[in-house]
């Protein structure tokens, strides 16, 4: 029965190499990997090409199930997708082996804490943020709409909403808010 390896890190910066020989020793000969976030399924393409080809009786080995998935929907989905196919889940790290009810059962209490991690990590990121508003520090994302170039256009050379989003390669509602925002928006014609 094949054993097909499954191997994500959350950054450019992260190394895949430690999954990719656990995988290899727990006998995958197979090994799809990809650098994407576990918060978002469908930005996973490696993912998604390793279970369209999962057939009856093969197996999907992952090193640790927060690999797989951040949230519990998300694992249930995918266990259950396993299912339907005949496949199984196995963890190298982690006593998983959806063959067993034992192995479900930590599954699920894994995907609570992937998830709970998941949440904790976004609360924390959100205190920093605000602490630093406060101190003044966070000023946001810097703005990529250059406002002055949007007016010049639109004065100097008689430029519409549609041409100057083409130009700039931005949307037409962006130039619209900028356009809006000096109170220079053209009035439509009734």
């Amino acid at each position: 029965m094949p054993h097909y390896g499954y191997a994500r890190v959350s950054t450019i910066d992260q190394d895949l190499a430690l999954q990719r020989a656990a995988l290899k020793a727990a006998g995958c000969d197979v090994i799809r990997a990809e650098k994407a976030s576990g918060a978002r399924r469908d930005e996973r393409t490696e993912l998604q090409v390793l279970l369209n080809f999962l057939r009856q009786g093969d197996t999907l080995v992952v090193t640790r199930i927060d690999r797989l998935a951040r949230s519990v929907k998300d694992l249930q989905d995918i266990v259950h997708e396993l299912k339907a196919k005949g496949a199984k889940l196995k963890a190298t790290e982690q006593p998983i082996d959806t063959g067993t009810a034992a192995g479900k059962a930590f599954l699920n209490m894994l995907g609570v804490f992937a998830e709970f991690e998941t949440n904790l990590r976004r609360e924390r990121q959100l205190e920093g943020i605000a602490a630093a508003k406060a101190r003044g520090v966070y000023k946001g994302r810097q703005p990529i709409i250059n406002s002055v170039e949007v007016q010049r256009l639109s004065q100097e050379e008689q430029l519409g909403a549609t041409a100057i989003a083409r130009r700039l390669g931005i949307g037409r509602a962006s130039v619209y808010r900028v356009l809006g925002r000096r109170g220079r928006l053209p009035v439509a014609a009734e």
